[in-house]
């Protein structure tokens, strides 16, 4: 029996082009993932390879679809083979069993691939952030209040409004009026 695993990253992408792959190679049953996949907590692999049964063949549309580092998916693939179950990853080609070297070797050159390319987009990332830092861009969500209502919130406190009052006063927790006393 043929059983796919689909997932995307987050919940806002679609999983029609996998699912529809994966229908067309003769999957009888498909589980899927709406999660990161470095993510430990993948309901839907775990309910996969439960399901699966000496004999079946795992398939997925993209090796990066199961696990994003070689260490997990080596592990994946390894324990797959000791449950005399094949894997099938689609737009690699790769289909690994016990007795295929040739797609144990292809497995671990397209894993060694998808981990680079992750890798690739991190530093890429990574690369971003510190040219937004050198131009002044921080991140995160932008302050609440400008220089006007933090010098109000100063006042405030020094001519000895309670702290409580200040947050109610100006919409805002007792947390952030500290955070603005001690900027």
């Amino acid at each position: 029996m043929k059983v796919g695993y689909a997932r995307v990253s987050t919940v806002d992408q679609n999983l029609d082009l996998q699912l529809d792959a994966l229908r067309a190679h003769g999957c009888e049953q498909i589980f899927q993932d709406k999660v990161s996949g470095v993510s430990d907590k993948r309901k839907g692999l775990d309910e996969a390879l439960q399901y699966l049964r000496s004999g079946d063949t795992l398939v997925v549309w993209r090796l990066d679809r199961l696990g994003r580092t070689m260490r997990h998916l080596i592990q994946v693939v390894n324990d797959l083979n000791e449950r005399g179950i094949s894997f099938h990853s689609l737009q690699e080609g790769i289909t690994m069993d016990r007795s295929n070297a040739t797609g144990q070797l292809m497995f671990h050159l397209f894993a060694s691939f998808a981990e680079f390319e992750r890798n690739l987009i991190r530093e890429r990332t990574e690369a971003g952030r510190a040219a937004a830092r050198a131009r002044g861009r921080l991140g995160g969500r932008p302050e609440k209040f400008g220089k006007k209502e933090e010098e109000m919130i100063k006042t405030l406190s020094a001519s000895g409004t309670p702290i409580k009052d200040i947050a109610e006063m100006m919409g805002i927790s007792r947390t952030t009026v500290y955070r603005y006393l001690h900027k």
